[in-house]
């Protein structure tokens, strides 16, 4: 019979041996190394392909509009969609033809893409307000382009940055000078 401690001495080598044959089971081998790495470059391609024909696709029907296309990270970024009259949320009647056309590409090309509408203010009044009003605004968007455009109100979403100096057209303008504050901006967070 063994003794207590080659009983220990034992059960720690088997355990050892375990361990170190688990740890084996968990190596990945060159060849799926190699093949993930290329399935993912592959996606990424694609992704990128994606994202400049719905850059060109915008680029066509945004030329007739004082808009600006910006590609950043994997996203599409439309500026100058909509402005507001000071202290106001409505859309005005330019401003719903083009997001009639952006709601066209996006529904004929790229209707799994997500769009994130942007709100923003000027600076005149109180932060917190700016930033529901800025909501407002966001919001007015994401509901023409859900209930009049026909585009998925899961894939519409509002985001309200009111009157973040860092994203300001005009830093420090308002009123008349201030216009190109009070915007939203619409942004393609995945063009698949």
């Amino acid at each position: 019979m063994l003794n207590r401690s080659s009983r220990a001495a034992g059960f720690a080598v088997a355990l050892a041996a375990v361990t170190a044959m688990a740890g084996c089971s968990n190596y990945v081998k060159r060849t799926d190394y190699d093949a993930a790495i290329s399935k993912l470059q592959s996606n990424d391609a694609q992704m990128q392909q994606q994202l400049d024909s719905l850059k060109a696709d915008m680029e066509q029907r945004f030329a007739k509009y004082d808009a600006t296309l910006t590609e950043m990270q994997g996203r599409l970024r439309v500026d100058t969609v909509a402005h507001f009259e000071f202290n106001k949320a409505d859309l005005n009647d330019q401003d719903k033809a083009m997001l009639q056309d952006f709601a066209q590409v996006m529904k004929a090309h790229h209707s799994n893409a997500v769009v994130t509408v942007e709100g923003f203010t000027d600076p005149a009044g109180s932060s917190a307000y700016n930033k529901r009003l800025g909501q407002k605004r966001a919001d007015a968007v994401r509901d023409y382009l859900v209930s009049t455009e026909g585009m998925s109100d899961t894939q519409v979403r509002a985001v309200s940055y009111g009157e973040s100096r860092n994203r300001q057209v005009e830093p420090g303008a308002t009123r008349e000078s201030g216009s190109n504050n009070r915007r939203v901006a619409l942004v393609v967070d995945y063009a698949g």
